[in-house]
C-alpha cells in the first residue's frame, strides 16, 4: 500500500479513491505491453506485405505454391501474436486502473486498520465499507405469525436507546431456514433424530424490512438492535417481534 486516502469512520461517495498500491510497477508493465503491441503490429504488417507479394509471384508462376502457403501461415501466426499482445496490454492497463481502489457504493469506512506500507493480496478484503444506501432491518418472527405478514405491510421500528420511531415496509420473507432435526446420513439418506420433544418452540423466520424516510438526525449503525411491529395490510392482529427477536440494522460491504 503506497497511500491511504481515507480516515476511519469517514463518509465516502461511490467512485471515491480509498487507497492506492504500487502504481509505478503497474505503469512500467503497461509501457512494456504497449511496446510489445507496436512490435507485433509491425510484424503483422510485414507478413501482410509478404503474402501479397508471394500471391502476385505465384500468379505469374515465379514461386512455388508452397512459398505462398508459408507466407499465409506466417500471416496467421503474426496475427495471433498481435492479438495476444493486445490482450496483455489491456490486462496491464486494467491492473494499473485497479491499483487505485475506489468505493463501490456510497457509505462510511469503518474499522480502518490499513496503513501505508502494508501488503495486500488480490481478492482479500482490507477495508470495511458500510453501504448507507442499503441499510435495512432484519426481524426474526415466529412461524405462527407469518400468515399475518405480507410484503408491503407497514412497519414501526424502535431502535434500542432511540426514542424516535422509524417507519418501514416489509420487503421480503425468507424462503427457507435450517432444519436442525435432519442431517445427511450415509449414502445421502435422510438421518432423522429419533427423539422428539412434545413441547417445541416455534421456528424463527427472517423478515427483511426496508426503511423509509429516516430523519437526518438519526444515526444508523449496522448491527444495532431494534424492536419492530408490523401492521398487517389485511384483516388480522398486529405481528410483533419481541425485543429478544428483533433485529439489527444490516449493510456492510468490503472494498477489494
Amino acid at each position: 500500500v503506497s497511500e491511504v486516502l481515507v480516515r476511519d469512520n469517514a463518509a465516502v461517495k461511490k467512485g471515491d479513491a480509498l487507497f492506492r498500491v504500487d502504481r509505478e510497477r503497474f505503469a512500467i508493465a503497461l509501457k512494456q505491453a504497449e511496446a510489445a503491441v507496436e512490435g507485433r503490429a509491425a510484424t503483422l504488417e510485414q507478413a501482410k506485405r509478404d503474402l501479397a507479394r508471394y500471391t502476385q509471384l505465384r500468379e505469374r508462376q515465379v514461386v512455388s505454391p508452397q512459398n505462398a502457403e508459408q507466407a499465409q501461415t506466417a500471416l496467421t501466426q503474426a496475427d495471433a501474436a498481435y492479438q495476444q499482445a493486445v490482450s496483455e496490454r489491456d490486462l496491464a492497463r486494467l491492473n494499473l486502473e485497479r491499483s487505485e481502489i475506489k468505493a463501490p457504493a456510497n457509505g462510511i469506512v469503518t474499522n480502518l486498520e490499513l496503513r501505508r506500507g502494508d501488503y495486500v493480496s488480490t481478492g482479500k478484503a482490507v477495508v470495511a465499507l458500510v453501504d448507507t444506501d442499503s441499510l435495512r432491518v432484519e426481524g426474526y418472527f415466529e412461524e405462527t405469525k407469518l400468515p399475518r405478514i405480507h410484503v408491503g405491510d407497514p412497519v414501526t421500528i424502535r431502535l434500542m436507546g432511540e426514542p424516535t420511531l422509524l417507519r418501514g415496509r416489509v420487503q421480503s420473507v425468507a424462503a427457507a431456514i435450517e432444519d436442525r432435526e435432519r442431517t445427511a446420513g450415509s449414502g445421502l439418506l435422510a438421518n432423522i433424530n429419533p427423539t422428539f420433544n412434545w413441547v417445541r418452540l416455534a421456528q424463527r423466520v427472517p423478515v427483511r424490512i426496508a426503511l423509509e424516510d429516516v430523519p437526518p438526525d438519526i444515526r444508523l449503525v449496522a448491527g444495532l438492535t431494534a424492536t419492530v411491529e408490523i401492521e398487517p395490510g389485511v384483516a388480522g392482529k398486529t405481528a410483533h417481534a419481541d425485543p429478544s427477536d428483533a433485529q439489527s440494522v444490516h449493510a456492510a460491504r468490503p472494498a477489494r
